[in-house]
């Protein structure tokens, strides 16, 4: 119970740290590290912004995110106008292939088809249409054609790993079944979860990721000692 009550407090502290954020109008609860928020905001952009500044807090396993958008005032926009806000938007964006991507538009819900090679153009495309005033949400349906052999890509994800900063790789284990990836193992933070997950991501032809990683307080304790060690073996060897 303590630990969530510091946790709440912790995530508190960082929506007021978020310059994006009002968080007066956030309520935050917390329950064994899983934090839900709720509240209404007036863009999708703050919401995301919200659910970011939460996730980022050392000790959040996970964050559930009831807040509603109402855009409100200047914000408010009709489909036509976000339709045609989002088609230009795609259109000027250097990682969103030209083309590829169609966009509709219902009560400001906004909901991307089509078809990429990688996941960051898909990720680059509702990133570009997510900010956009007047969107009350994104569904992001667009596919992701495999490019490359299963063998060949579970090799480029365990290199990746290998490359990620904070993600001790013997400690991740990666399966593949076609286009789709599974990964396993612990961790020592949310953001070496999503790391992992992210590096898996950057590999061409990932359709899909299911993160079975698990989040382990233990190795967060032994991280931090690690400077500790360190700084010991150095006076000790002076």
């Amino acid at each position: 119970m303590f630990q969530d009550k510091s946790l709440q407090e912790d995530v508190i502290r960082e929506l007021d740290w978020e310059p994006v954020v009002r968080s007066t109008e956030i309520g935050v609860g917390v329950k064994d590290g899983i934090v839900t928020l709720s509240g209404v905001v007036d863009s999708h952009a703050v919401k995301r912004a919200v659910e970011k500044a939460a996730a980022r807090v050392r000790g959040v396993l996970a964050v559930a995110s009831q807040l509603e958008v109402k855009p409100a005032g200047p914000a408010e926009r009709t489909d036509a106008d976000i339709a045609w806000a989002a088609a230009n938007v795609l259109a000027w964006n250097a990682l969103v292939p030209e083309d590829r991507i169609t966009v509709s538009v219902t009560h400001g819900w906004v909901v991307l088809e089509g078809a990429v090679e990688r996941r960051f153009q898909k990720m680059a495309a509702e990133d570009a249409v997510a900010d956009l005033a007047g969107v009350a949400g994104v569904t992001n349906l667009i596919a992701i054609r495999p490019v490359v052999p299963a063998r060949e890509l579970k090799e480029e994800i365990e290199d990746a790993l290998r490359r990620c900063a904070g993600v001790d790789p013997t400690r991740v284990v990666v399966e593949l079944d076609g286009d789709s990836v599974r990964l396993w193992g612990s961790v020592g933070s949310l953001a070496q979860r999503e790391a992992a997950e992210n590096a898996a991501w950057s590999a061409p032809g990932v359709r899909e990721i299911s993160n079975h990683i698990t989040i382990e307080s233990q190795l967060v304790e032994s991280e931090a000692a690690e400077p500790h060690r360190a700084s010991s073996a150095a006076i000790a060897a002076r």
